[in-house]
């Protein structure tokens, strides 16, 4: 991501300073190979994938998701659609929205101040890894499902893709920091790497992260070996 501001992001000053040491010793600056891709960051809110048998019981027989909005990565989308979660002594949280396509697992994706809210403990686990996880139930316009695990809060990560990992110097399952620049900025370590050869590179990270820095479209991001 490209700063905008009048301060320069701190990789701009890094570059400065060593261009001015190696010109100071009468050596030329060493040539760094430019990022096959431009860097994305994007704040993941809070939303559920399902199975179609879930989306069935719903939303009614025979009921396809309905694309509101296509995401970064190819071929997923938000839907339309949104749910009821109903956490613990009734509390609700209302208008969840459905990640598409349909899954081969139930998972509801919250962030800290939600399972707060809900009364829940939300572990942090990887995603599609809901083994001894909490469960909820869902309500649609059809009827109620009922989880019987699935809610967790989502580790923050990153999708790249081979190319990209070359670049970066890291293995899937391995971790990286993202340095955030800006008026509120910080660093968010262990940032999970995930590699396909689908992935177009992104981070998500959930809505608390994403309003503790308050990450902007022309925030500066860096990703950095870990």
């Amino acid at each position: 991501m490209i700063a905008t501001g009048s301060m320069p992001h701190r990789a701009v000053v890094e570059h400065l300073v060593r261009q001015a040491v190696y010109q100071r010793l009468g050596k030329p600056l060493p040539h760094v190979a430019a990022a096959p891709n431009p860097l994305v960051v994007n704040v993941s809110a809070r939303h559920c994938h399902l199975t179609p048998e879930a989306v069935e019981t719903l939303f009614g027989k025979g009921h396809q998701l309905t694309v509101q909005k296509w995401l970064c990565q190819e071929g997923q989308f938000a839907a339309q659609e949104t749910l009821t979660l109903i956490g613990p002594r009734s509390r609700v949280i209302s208008n969840l929205r459905i990640l598409g396509p349909c899954r081969n697992l139930n998972q509801v994706e919250l962030a800290y101040t939600d399972g707060i809210a809900l009364g829940f403990d939300l572990p942090l686990r990887l995603s599609g890894n809901i083994k001894g996880t909490l469960g909820c139930m869902l309500m649609g316009p059809a009827g109620f499902f009922e989880m019987s695990e699935g809610v967790i809060r989502a580790l923050r990560h990153v999708h790249m893709s081979p190319d990209d990992a070359g670049h970066y110097g890291v293995q899937p399952g391995g971790e990286m920091r993202l340095q955030i620049g800006g008026a509120c900025g910080l660093t968010l370590d262990k940032m999970l790497v995930r590699v396909d050869k689908s992935f177009k590179l992104e981070v998500h990270i959930d809505t608390d992260e994403g309003n503790a820095c308050n990450l902007q479209p022309d925030t500066p991001c860096e990703l950095i070996k870990a």
